[in-house]
């Protein structure tokens, strides 16, 4: 097993399986932190920087960066919520997102989290479930689990049960319900107080941003009567101001510009009734704003 170097280098926790792995070690690729894992090995070295690379269960991340053991990693900020560690977000990355949920069978008689005083209750989450149920004047015993939680009711182990939901799917296979959404959640870069190298920490952080915003964006290309271009412009203004190019056809421009991803196709419908044409779109994998 490889070990980590003299302490100098920036360590950042990752998650070592799952999907979050998948996403985050995409994530760093893409921002131009190229690693290679070994089978199983629990450190990895970013070529050209001074990063190590440490794989984690993604539970223990926030508590192993509150006490300096890496100075960053990526986690959910549900884990980092239910840690309680002076961690901090240092950006939102935009993906895994999910809600906790109080669940409840669907023939069940209670209607708000203060019906679940006195009542047992299955999560993976209870230091947030306690606090949450403190607000609403609600005390109840707390099964702590690290698995599935979804058949503790059926079991006859809990009579709710908090936790992740995505599409729901799952709670209508096991008949159950949300009676309320706690939070919603998503995964996170987190840091520590005392990074190693804060430098190369704001590096990273920038590296990441780049990828993370040209997710949201794409960019358009049109062609546009030079008559026509304020109208254009109003449509897909950019930042600071789209790029025009001059065309062969002195009454004809050309722009560039970029759109936020979801409003795309509405900018071409309208861009088409201003007498744009060719209106093309590029996804963006990295960019500087």
């Amino acid at each position: 097993m490889k070990n980590l170097d003299s302490g100098k280098n920036l360590r950042i926790g990752l998650p070592s399986k799952g999907r979050l792995s998948e996403i985050a070690g995409d994530l760093l690729k893409q921002a131009g932190l190229s690693f290679r894992r070994q089978s199983r090995g629990l450190f990895a070295r970013v070529s050209g920087l001074p990063v190590e690379l440490i794989f984690l269960r993604t539970d223990d991340i926030p508590t192993l960066c509150a006490e300096g053991a890496i100075d960053m990693g990526i986690t959910g900020s549900d884990l980092l919520e239910e840690s309680g560690g002076s961690a901090e977000v240092r950006m939102r990355l935009g993906v895994g997102r999910c809600r906790l949920a109080i669940c409840v069978p669907d023939d069940a008689n209670l209607n708000s989290a203060a019906d679940l005083d006195g009542k047992r209750i299955a999560t993976s989450f209870p230091a947030i479930t306690q606090r949450y149920l403190a607000k609403h004047q609600a005390s109840a015993h707390l099964v702590s689990l690290s698995g599935s939680v979804e058949v503790m009711i059926q079991l006859g182990i809990a009579d709710a049960i908090v936790d992740l939901v995505e599409t729901g799917s799952t709670l209508a296979a096991n008949r159950l319900r949300i009676l309320e959404e706690i939070d919603s959640y998503e995964t996170v870069l987190i840091q520590n107080d005392r990074c190693r190298d804060a430098e190369t920490a704001d590096r990273v952080v920038r590296r990441l941003e780049g990828v993370v915003i040209a997710r949201d964006y794409s960019l358009l290309e049109y062609n546009v009567p030079r008559s026509k271009l304020e109208a254009a412009e109003a449509i897909t203004p950019g930042f600071n101001s789209p790029t025009v190019n001059k065309l062969e056809d002195p009454e004809w421009c050309s722009v560039r510009v970029m759109v936020k991803r979801g409003a795309v196709i509405d900018a071409m419908e309208r861009l088409e009734t201003v007498g744009a044409s060719a209106v093309i779109e590029t996804p963006i994998s990295n960019c500087r704003l």
